[in-house]
């Protein structure tokens, strides 16, 4: 797996429009059904990276925190999962369920969506405002798998911390680093 890191779409950027099926209800949902009042956090995640594995718990106990104040947050799953079978929806139902994923994990099976957002690893994380223009992009924290630092989740919390309190987000943003999206 090539340690791959996030492009850095331009700040002001507006959200892609979509709809794919959840992989826990089997139900399409759409973008403007599951924005946030505040805001809205697309995330582009898998089962098998090693990467998204060394935060998925502490991203499952973050998520009802900001929910409370109005920022949503949506999984998308775009990898290729005839390739790699861990990727499956079923596998992904089972893992959202495992971990209490209280937001959709959604399968991108046409990577039109990961394209769109020019997402190129997992974890990747593209936050936008109520607006839906894209206010901040790049890593969860400067945690990685084995470099010895607690997974804090700070660099995402300070964005939307910023959001629920209305003050600016600095944009020097670091780039996230992960598993490339595997690509059909």
């Amino acid at each position: 797996m090539a340690a791959t890191l996030s492009l850095m779409v331009p700040l002001g950027t507006k959200a892609f429009e979509f709809s794919l099926k959840d992989s826990t209800t089997g139900n399409n949902v759409a973008l403007n059904q599951l924005k946030g009042t505040k805001g809205t956090v697309v995330m582009f995640l898998c089962n098998h990276c090693p990467y998204v594995k060394h935060i998925y718990y502490h991203l499952a106990h973050l998520t009802p925190k900001y929910q409370d104040h109005g920022v949503s947050f949506i999984g998308i799953n775009s990898n290729n999962f005839l390739a790699y079978p861990d990727d499956s929806p079923e596998k992904m139902k089972n893992l959202a369920l495992e971990l209490g994923y209280k937001f959709p994990y959604l399968i991108d099976e046409i990577q039109e969506v990961a394209k769109a957002y020019n997402a190129t690893c997992t974890p990747d994380f593209f936050v936008y405002d109520s607006a839906m223009k894209l206010v901040y992009r790049g890593q969860y924290d400067n945690s990685r798998p084995n470099n010895g630092i607690p997974v804090t989740g700070n660099d995402l919390k300070s964005a939307l911390d910023a959001i629920i309190s209305n003050t600016p987000i600095n944009p020097d943003q670091i780039p996230s680093l992960g598993c490339n999206i595997k690509w059909k």
